[in-house]
C-alpha cells in the first residue's frame, strides 16, 4: 500500500486552504509514487505527524487501532453487519483496537470511534473506508471528520487508506455468489422414469 504521511493537519489543506479534495487526486498522480497494480486496492492515503511518503504499513504495532468506516444507514440490520465485520477483520488481522463508525446516518460517528480507540490506547489510528470506490466520501468528507476527531487527541496520529477498489478477490466473490444464485434458482432436472415394453 502507497500512502502519504503528513506533517501537520494543515498539510492535508488543499491549496485553497478549504479543504483536502485536491490534495488526492493530485498525489495520485505523482509519477514517483506509482499504484502497483490497477486491479489492486492499493492507492495513497493520508497520514499526520510521522513525516515523509513511505511505500507500506510496517507492521502492526500494540498502540494501532482500526476505525472501519462505511456511509451509515437508517436501516440498523445494516449497521449491526458493520459491527460483525469489525469484529471479523479483528480477529483476523491482529488489531487489537477495531472499532466500527458511519459517516453519517448512524452512531458511532468517527469521531466517537476515534476517541474509542484513544481511549483504549492507541496512539496511531487507521481510518479504513468500507467503501467500494472512491468519492467525496473518500475525497473529503472521511478526512475532513478525521481531522476534526483527531483535534482533541494531541500526539495521536492517523492515516486514512484508500478504499476497496478493485481487486480479484472482489471479482471472485461476485462470481461465487452469481453461481450460488444461478444453482439455487436453476430448475432441478426431472427424470421421467419410462416403463419399458
Amino acid at each position: 500500500m502507497n500512502y502519504v504521511e503528513l506533517l501537520s493537519e494543515r498539510t492535508i489543506l488543499s491549496e485553497t486552504g478549504r479543504s483536502p479534495k485536491w490534495l488526492l487526486p493530485r498525489l495520485l498522480k505523482i509519477k514517483k509514487y506509482p499504484v502497483n497494480n490497477r486491479y489492486s486496492s492499493t492507492g495513497l492515503c493520508l497520514a499526520t505527524r510521522n513525516g515523509g511518503i513511505r511505500q507500506q504499513l510496517h507492521g502492526i504495532g500494540d498502540k494501532d487501532s482500526v476505525v472501519i468506516v462505511d456511509h451509515g444507514s437508517r436501516i440498523k440490520e445494516s449497521n449491526l453487519m458493520l459491527d460483525e465485520f469489525a469484529a471479523m477483520f479483528r480477529d483476523k488481522t491482529g488489531y487489537p483496537i477495531v472499532e466500527p463508525a458511519h459517516i453519517e446516518l448512524a452512531e458511532p460517528s468517527i469521531r466517537d470511534a476515534f476517541g474509542l480507540c484513544v481511549q483504549q490506547g492507541a496512539n496511531r489510528v487507521i481510518v479504513s473506508p468500507f467503501l467500494l470506490f472512491p468519492g467525496r466520501h473518500w475525497h473529503q468528507d472521511i478526512p475532513s471528520l478525521t481531522a476534526e476527531a483527531a483535534k482533541g487527541h494531541p500526539g495521536v496520529s492517523y492515516i486514512v487508506t484508500a478504499p476497496l477498489g478493485f481487486h480479484e478477490l472482489l471479482v471472485d466473490n461476485r462470481h461465487r455468489e452469481h453461481r450460488h444464485i444461478q444453482n439455487r434458482d436453476r430448475p432441478k432436472s426431472v427424470h421421467h422414469n419410462t416403463p419399458q415394453t
